[in-house]
C-alpha cells in the first residue's frame, strides 16, 4: 500500500461535511410538518447504522495500526539494503578504475604488435620495389644479344617473391591470413608488372625496327636495308631470348600460357591499325559492312604469309621454339591466333547493336562463316580449348555469335522470318502456278532426267528457296546448329508447301463433289456466283490437277537428290550418332524415326534425311494423279452415257463413217472421243513424257474396261445361253470400228506409236477385232477356244487380233465370240 493511501486513511473525519449531509437529508425527507411522523423510524435506523459504522471504524483503526507497524519494519529493511548497495557500487567503481588502467596497457601492446607487423609488411614491399627498379635499370641499357646475366636482378626479385610466398604460407605470426594473402598478391603483381615492363622495353625496340620495315604493311624484306634487317633480327631474337629466360626463371605456366613475345608485338601493331580504321568514327567503321574488317584481317594474313614463312620461321630456328610454325596451327598461340581475338573483340562489341536489325545480323553471321571457311582453306584450324568442346565441331570467329544462345536464336529467328516472307511471296505471285519447262543450264539440273524437268513456277522457286537456305547454313561448323536450322527454317518451307498443294486438292474435291454440283451453295460454294464445273471440269480441271501433280513430283525429286548429297548425308549420320540430336529429330514429325530405318549390318540409317517428306510428297503426287485419272475417266464415262443409250435404241440411219471401211460410227460417240482427245493432248503438252505415259495407261485401261463391260460383255438387249441373241454383223463391225477409233484417237493426241497407243486398249481392241473379223480369220481361233483343251488358244488369237488375247480370259473370249451372229 502506498504512503499516500495510508495518509489518506489516517485523516480525521470531516464534521462539516457530515453536518451538511445531515441537513440535506432532513431537508429532503422532512420538508413539511406532516413528515415528522416518520422521524422515529429514521432515528432508529440512524442509531443502528451509527453503531455499525463505529464498529467498522474500530476494526479499521486496528488494521491501520497493524499496517503502519509493518510498513515501518519494511522501511527499515529497505534502508539497510540501500546502504549495502551503495557500498557495493563504490567497490565496483574502484574495480572498474583499476581494470581501465590495465586495459590501456593491453591496447598499447596490441598497437605495438600491429606496428611491428606493418613495419615488416612495408619492409617487404620496399624490398620488392627496390628489386623491381633494379631489374628494370639493369635491362634498360643492356646491349644485344641478351643473356641470363643481364636478368640477374629480376632473378633476385623472383626468388624474393617466392620466398615471401612460402613464408606467408607457413608462418601465421606475421599477421592475419587475409593480410598475408594481400601481401603475397601485391608482391606477385609487382613481379609480374616488372616482367611486363621488361618485355615492353624489348617490344619497343622491335616496334622501332618494324617501323623501318613499313610494318604492318606488306614487308618487302629483301628490299630493306641491311641495317634495318639486322636491327629487326636483333630485336626479334632478344625478345625470344627474353621469353626463354623468363620460362626458365618461372617454373609456373605463366610464361608458357602466352604467345611468342615477338609475334605478340607484330600483332599489336596490326591491332592498333585495326582500331584506327574499324573502332573509331571513321567511314570505314560501318555496321552494314562487316566484310570490310574481315577482309582486312584476311588480307593481312595473306600479305604477311611470305614474311612469316621465310623470315620469322628462319629466326625461330635454333631457339627453344624452332618446332613452332609461325603461320600455321602447330602452336596454339601463333601469329594467326593472335589476330583472331581482334575480330572476336570487334564482334562482341558490334553484335548487341545488330540484334534489332535481323538483316544486318544475318549478313554479319554469313560473312564470319565465309571468313572461317576461307581460313580453313588456307590450312588454318581454329583451336577448341575447353574439354567440353573436344567432342564438338571446330569453332571459328563465327562461334563468337553462334556460341551465344541469345545471339544465335536472334539470327535463327531472322532467317526463319526471311524464309517465310520469301515463301509467302512465292505462293502469292500471280504466276506461281503456271507450268513451265525448267530449261536451266545449271549442271545439277541436268542430273535430273529430261522427263522430270517440268514444274510450276512455285515449285521451282520453292526448290531454289530451300537450296538458298541450305547455302545459308552450309558453312555452320556445329552439327547442333545445322540441325536447328534444318528443323526450324528449312523443313517448315517444305511442310507449308505440302499443305498448300494438299489444300488445293481438298478444295478441288470439294468443288467437284456431287453434292456441290447438285445443290448450289453447298459446302460454302456459292453456286450463283461460281460455277464449280468451270473450275473442276474439262481441260481447266485437268490443268489444276496437273499443277498439283507437277509441283509435288518436282519437289519430291529435288528432295531425293538433296538427300543423297554429301552435306545432308553427313548431317543425317551425325544426328543418328548423337543422342541429343537424335532425340530432337525424333520429336519432329517430318524427319524419319531412326529406329524404323536402322540398317541390320551397322548403326547407320538406310534412309535419307528427307525420307519422311519424300513419302508424304509421293502420296500427295499419287493422290493428284488418282484425282486426274478419276476426273478424266469420269468425264469421259459421263459423255459416253448418251452413246450407250443410243446403241440400245432403234437404229438411227444418220451417223459418221470411218474412211477406211465405211463402217458407221454413231454421232453419240464423238463427244466422248473429242473430250478424251483434248485431255490427252493437254497432258502431252503439259506433263513429262514418263508421267504422261503412266497416266495415259491408267486412263485408257479404265475407259477401255468401262466400254468393254457396257458395250460388249454386258451390253443391254443381248441374251446369252441356248437361245442367245448376239450382235448383228453391222453392230459387231461398229464395235470394232469404235475400238480402233479410240486407239487411233489416243495415238494422234499423244503423237506416239500405234503399239504404245494400243497397249492399254488391248482388251477392248481384241474384243472388237474378234467381233469385226471375217469368219475365215477367226475359225481356227474359234475351234481352239471353244473346243480346245490346251493352253495354245492365246497363240491362235494372234492371227485375228495381232494382240493375242490382249489380257482377256478364256471365258471372256468365249463370251465375245458367242456375240457374233455367224458362229
Amino acid at each position: 500500500m502506498s504512503s499516500q493511501k495510508i495518509q489518506r486513511l489516517l485523516e480525521p473525519p470531516d464534521v462539516s461535511s457530515a453536518h451538511r449531509f445531515a441537513l440535506e437529508f432532513f431537508n429532503s425527507n422532512f420538508a413539511h410538518i406532516d413528515d415528522l411522523d416518520g422521524i422515529d423510524k429514521v432515528l432508529s435506523e440512524t442509531k443502528t447504522r451509527s453503531s455499525e459504522l463505529q464498529r467498522q471504524l474500530s476494526a479499521s483503526q486496528q488494521s491501520i495500526d497493524l499496517l503502519v507497524a509493518k510498513t515501518r519494519v519494511a522501511a527499515l529493511d529497505y534502508l539497510d539494503t540501500a546502504r549495502g548497495l551503495a557500498e557495493d557500487r563504490e567497490s565496483i567503481e574502484n574495480e572498474m578504475t583499476y581494470l581501465s588502467h590495465e586495459l590501456d596497457i593491453e591496447t598499447m601492446h596490441r598497437i605495438l604488435k600491429e606496428l611491428e607487423s606493418v613495419r615488416v609488411y612495408v619492409a617487404v614491399i620496399e624490398r620488392t620495389l627496390t628489386l623491381s627498379e633494379g631489374a628494370l635499370t639493369q635491362l634498360r641499357g643492356t646491349p644485344s644479344p641478351l643473356s641470363k646475366s643481364t636478368t640477374s636482378e629480376y632473378s633476385r626479385l623472383s626468388a624474393f617473391v617466392s620466398d615471401v610466398s612460402r613464408k606467408c604460407d607457413s608462418v601465421q605470426d606475421i599477421g592475419s591470413a587475409e593480410q598475408s594473402l594481400h601481401l603475397v598478391t601485391f608482391v606477385r603483381r609487382i613481379r609480374d608488372k616488372t616482367w611486363s615492363d621488361i618485355k615492353g622495353l624489348f617490344s619497343t625496340k622491335l616496334n622501332d625496327a618494324l617501323e623501318n620495315l613499313q610494318w604492318p604493311m606488306a614487308v618487302d624484306y629483301p628490299a630493306a636495308s641491311v641495317h634495318d634487317r639486322k636491327s629487326f633480327e636483333s630485336a626479334f631474337k632478344d625478345l625470344i631470348l627474353l621469353q626463354e629466360i623468363g620460362e626458365d626463371i618461372e617454373s609456373s605456366t605463366k610464361q608458357g600460357s602466352q604467345g611468342l613475345y615477338p609475334l605478340e608485338t607484330l600483332a599489336h601493331a596490326i591491332s592498333l591499325r585495326f582500331k584506327y580504321h574499324f573502332e573509331t568514327e571513321r567511314d570505314t567503321n560501318r555496321l552494314d559492312k562487316p566484310e570490310w574488317y574481315l577482309s582486312h584481317i584476311m588480307n593481312v594474313v595473306l600479305d604477311h604469309r611470305p614474311f612469316m614463312d621465310n623470315v620469322i620461321q628462319r629466326l625461330l630456328l635454333g631457339t627453344k621454339y624452332q618446332s613452332v610454325n609461325a603461320w600455321q596451327t602447330i602452336y596454339q598461340q601463333n601469329y594467326i591466333t593472335l589476330l583472331v581475338p581482334i575480330l572476336e573483340r570487334k564482334l562482341r562489341r558490334t553484335v548487341p547493336t545488330l540484334l534489332s536489325h535481323p538483316a544486318l545480323l544475318a549478313h554479319t553471321v554469313y560473312q564470319t562463316l565465309i571468313f572461317d571457311s576461307n581460313m580453313r582453306e588456307l590450312g588454318y584450324e581454329f583451336v577448341v580449348n575447353t574439354e567440353a568442346k573436344k567432342t564438338e565441331e571446330k569453332g571459328g570467329v563465327s562461334s563468337v555469335i553462334l556460341g551465344q544462345k541469345e545471339w544465335f536464336d536472334a539470327w535463327l529467328e531472322g532467317e526463319k522470318k526471311f524464309a517465310e516472307d520469301q515463301y509467302h511471296e512465292i505462293i502469292s505471285s500471280p504466276d506461281a502456278w503456271i507450268i513451265v519447262d525448267d530449261d536451266s543450264n545449271d549442271t545439277e539440273e541436268h542430273k535430273l532426267s529430261r522427263s522430270e524437268l517440268k514444274a510450276t513456277n512455285s515449285a521451282r522457286r520453292i526448290k531454289a528457296l530451300v537450296e538458298q537456305v541450305t547455302d545459308r547454313y552450309f558453312p555452320l561448323p556445329s552439327f547442333a546448329h545445322r540441325t536447328r536450322f534444318l528443323i526450324h527454317v528449312q523443313l517448315p518451307i517444305l511442310e507449308q508447301y505440302y499443305s498448300r498443294v494438299s489444300s488445293s486438292l481438298d478444295a478441288f474435291e470439294t468443288l467437284s463433289s456431287a453434292l456441290v454440283r447438285a445443290v448450289p451453295g453447298a459446302l460454302g460454294v456459292e453456286g450463283a456466283k461460281t460455277d464449280s464445273r468451270k473450275l473442276t471440269g474439262g481441260v481447266e480441271g485437268s490443268q489444276r490437277l496437273c499443277k498439283a501433280l507437277l509441283s509435288a513430283r518436282y519437289v519430291e525429286f529435288a528432295m531425293q537428290r538433296w538427300g543423297e548429297e554429301e552435306f545432308f548425308l553427313e548431317l543425317w549420320t551425325e544426328i543418328n550418332h548423337r543422342a541429343a540430336l537424335r532425340s530432337r529429330a525424333e520429336m519432329h514429325p517430318s524427319l524419319p524415326h531412326s529406329a524404323d530405318h536402322q540398317s541390320s549390318k551397322s548403326d547407320a540409317p538406310d534412309c535419307t534425311i528427307f525420307e519422311e517428306l519424300i513419302t508424304q510428297y509421293t502420296k500427295l503426287a499419287s493422290r493428284a494423279e488418282d484425282m486426274l485419272v478419276s476426273q478424266i475417266c469420269g468425264e469421259t464415262e459421263t459423255a459416253l452415257k448418251p452413246h450407250f443409250v443410243a446403241i440400245t435404241s432403234p437404229k438411227d440411219e444418220s451417223g459418221a463413217h470411218n474412211a477406211d471401211d465405211g463402217i458407221a460410227v454413231p454421232p453419240s460417240l464423238l463427244p466422248s472421243i473429242a473430250l478424251l482427245s483434248s485431255h490427252l493432248t493437254f497432258l502431252r503438252n503439259t506433263l513429262p513424257t514418263a508421267v504422261t505415259t503412266h497416266v495415259y495407261r491408267r486412263i485408257a485401261t479404265r475407259i477401255s474396261e468401262h466400254i468393254l463391260q457396257r458395250e460388249v460383255l454386258y451390253r443391254p438387249g443381248l441374251t446369252r445361253g441356248q437361245f442367245r441373241t448376239g450382235l448383228s454383223r453391222e453392230q459387231a463391225r461398229s464395235v470394232h470400228a469404235e475400238s480402233e477409233l479410240w486407239a487411233e484417237t489416243c495415238q494422234v493426241a499423244l503423237r506416239t506409236s500405234r503399239a504404245r497407243a494400243e497397249g492399254p486398249w488391248a482388251r477392248l481392241l481384241v474384243a472388237g477385232r474378234l467381233l469385226g473379223a471375217g469368219r475365215q480369220d477367226v475359225d481356227r481361233a474359234v475351234k481352239e477356244v471353244l473346243g480346245g483343251q490346251g493352253d495354245g488358244w492365246e497363240d491362235t488369237l494372234d492371227a485375228a487380233t495381232s494382240l493375242g488375247s490382249g489380257g482377256l480370259g478364256k471365258e471372256e473370249v468365249k463370251t465375245v465370240l458367242r456375240l457374233r451372229d455367224d458362229l
